[in-house]
């Protein structure tokens, strides 16, 4: 069986709680001022939201989303 494929009824192996944080992690970002952004993020979330570094990078991308949908 390939080790990549994901099994029948699929799954995103995301868990309920770490979508949560990566969902408050992404609405805190987009709303701090530009220039209060921490740099760099990814540590920052991590820290701040308990974050694996691929759920920080998610939390960034959703945070452009948002950001780009109130603008």
């Amino acid at each position: 069986m390939d080790p990549d494929a994901l099994p029948v009824g699929g799954t995103t192996g995301a868990c309920h709680e770490s979508s949560e944080a990566i969902g408050a992690a992404a609405q805190w970002l987009a709303s701090l001022p530009e220039a209060q952004v921490p740099k760099p993020a990814v540590p920052a979330l991590r820290r701040r939201f308990g974050l694996s570094a691929r759920e920080a990078c998610w939390a960034i991308s959703e945070a452009r989303l948002i950001r780009a949908r109130s603008h």
